[in-house]
């Protein structure tokens, strides 16, 4: 199950990104109408957030019909058109599965709740909870009607966690990936996939909220080899990413190394809470570099040792957007912006764009908590409120980590709205959007910084396919690796901060060819200035 790893996936957040009928919300039909765009970026696949019926109590990850499109999105006719426009432009298409759990709403809650038993063993109920915690806040169990027993819901309380340990939910489930793969989609992202394979006996887990007792578990890996036998495993040009919560380099090996026929890629969020005070999200601090660095190595080096293979990102709808966390944006977008993207575009793994990153979108700025919408945030504002802290001190921390940054309107132009909609967007468009969009970027230096990087992966091969090594790993400014493929070798130099940088430049490369940088930068002697935010990819003699 080899893929491609040429390949450069954009990530679509539908409800946010152009909406074709007035109504605030995006569609897929806007998604089809901006396809010339993305073919121009260059990007080969798509990968949609969820665009099923959902009560929307988690922005469609709470799923209540698998094979259907949400008429706020659309219909199934819009849908086959958007592939087959696709088709003809060279884009393929990555859904979202949300396979760990369905909505309530979903009618095998329904029948569950009813009194099917048949559908009561599609969840995992039990007469005493346990002491996990929900990843949205509080419990994570919930009585289940008036019948004395709780389900277990790990997100949301309208989220109730599917039992994969049952053979029937599992043949449901590989039927709707089989579904949409008869569709002509060529990709799927599974959503918190690593959270499937719970324990047969649950227990109280104090540690870190329970997380130990259902996260990574052997039997994952056997559920994701039959899934992947079962559908697209037959399919040599299929992609398919795991999202993986709170994994580990040894797991991501296993769940990604083509002979074991799970997933094509996994992604990771280490390096994501670089800025979380005490492993906390909703706290505010410089992010620090040297954990960055370090876990880049990490994982660089042990999945190229592994034969693992990264999905590689900063951004997507569940992060505020990276410009905002690691860059003086007052001073250096541009040049941030494109340190970040050939940070990863040239490493080893399959780099995924988010919408709006092309462009050096940044967070909305909000005035006040009037406009969010996130349940998360919400949540995690009142939390904050009761734990002590001032309405001040819990807006500032929300501006910072809220998952709406991301999911604002895409920016378009300087229109109202940012061109996104004729109508009331369902989110209030940030900012920036009368600086920043598409219609004053496409011809500026971060949409062409990521044309040319993208076109690098596919013209040379030992960006795609070679082995990663860190280089300069103790530096306290600079991330840099080595790629090398055969008797070719690449030193790719990240200055992440917002001051020049003096280093000595290893002997292969003193001479050689600049691949790539978002300087003007000459000739590489022994010694080397790398200014603030540059990235620079040197091709050694």
């Amino acid at each position: 199950m080899a893929i491609d790893k040429r390949k450069v996936v954009y990530q679509i957040y539908p409800k946010s990104f152009k909406d074709t009928t007035g109504s605030g919300t995006g569609d897929l039909n806007g998604v089809t109408e901006k396809l010339p765009y993305l073919k121009e970026l260059g990007i080969d696949m798509i990968w949609l957030n969820p665009f099923y019926p959902s009560p929307q109590r988690d922005n469609g990850y709470d799923v209540a019909d698998y094979t259907a499109v949400n008429p706020d999105f659309g219909t199934m006719a819009d849908f086959e058109a958007m592939v087959a426009r696709g088709k003809e432009l060279g884009i393929d298409f990555m859904l979202d599965m949300v396979l760990n759990h369905c909505s309530t709403d979903h009618e095998w809650f329904q029948k569950a709740l009813a009194g099917d038993e048949y559908y009561q063993d599609f969840f995992i109920l039990r007469d005493e909870p346990t002491d996990w915690v929900s990843k949205f806040g509080g419990n994570a169990w919930a009585p289940f009607g008036d019948t004395g027993k709780y389900y277990l819901h790990l997100f949301d309380v309208t989220q109730a966690d599917l039992n994969w340990r049952n053979p029937r939910v599992r043949e449901e489930l590989f039927k709707v990936v089989k579904f949409w793969q008869d569709k002509g989609v060529k990709g799927f992202r599974f959503d918190v996939i690593n959270l499937i394979g719970k324990d047969e006996v649950l227990e109280d887990c104090p540690i870190n909220d329970g997380k130990p007792a259902y996260t990574d578990r052997p039997i994952t890996h056997d559920y994701l080899h039959e899934l992947n036998q079962a559908s697209f495993g037959q399919d040599d040009s299929f992609m398919t990413v795991g999202e993986m919560s709170a994994t580990t380099v040894e797991n991501c090996i296993l769940y990604t190394a083509p002979e074991r026929e799970e997933l094509s890629m996994a992604f990771n969020f280490h390096h994501l809470k670089v800025d979380y005070q005490d492993g906390q999200k909703w706290t505010i601090m410089d992010f620090d570099f040297e954990a960055l660095r370090s876990l880049f190595h990490t994982w660089g080096v042990g999945m190229s040792e592994g034969n693992g293979w990264n999905a590689l990102f900063y951004n997507n709808h569940d992060q505020p957007r990276a410009l905002n966390r690691f860059v003086d944006i007052k001073r250096f977008r541009n040049e941030g912006a494109t340190m970040l993207a050939a940070s990863i575009h040239l490493s080893r793994g399959t780099p995924y764009i988010y919408m709006g990153e092309e462009i050096g979108m940044i967070d909305p700025d909000y005035d006040s908590m009037a406009d969010y919408v996130d349940v998360e945030s919400l949540n995690a504002y009142q939390i904050m409120l009761d734990e002590g802290k001032t309405p001040e001190e819990a807006f500032k921390i929300i501006q910072a980590k809220s998952r709406d940054n991301s999911r604002i309107p895409m920016q378009w132009d300087a229109s109202d709205n940012a061109g996104f909609t004729t109508g009331t967007p369902w989110l209030k468009a940030g900012k920036s959007y009368k600086e920043i969009n598409v219609a004053k970027e496409k011809e500026g230096v971060i949409f062409t910084f990521y044309q040319d990087l993208i076109k690098l992966r596919k013209e040379l091969p030992i960006i795609a396919e070679g082995d990663y090594q860190a280089a300069f790993s103790t530096h306290d400014k600079v991330y840099a690796f080595e790629r090398f493929l055969n008797d070719d070798k690449l030193l790719v130099l990240n200055n992440f901060f917002a001051e020049d940088v003096e280093l000595d430049i290893p002997e292969p490369y003193q001479g050689g060819q600049v691949l790539i940088s978002n300087y003007d930068t000459a000739s590489i002697g022994e010694r080397l200035t790398l200014q603030p935010y540059q990235t620079l990819a040197i091709l050694g003699q």
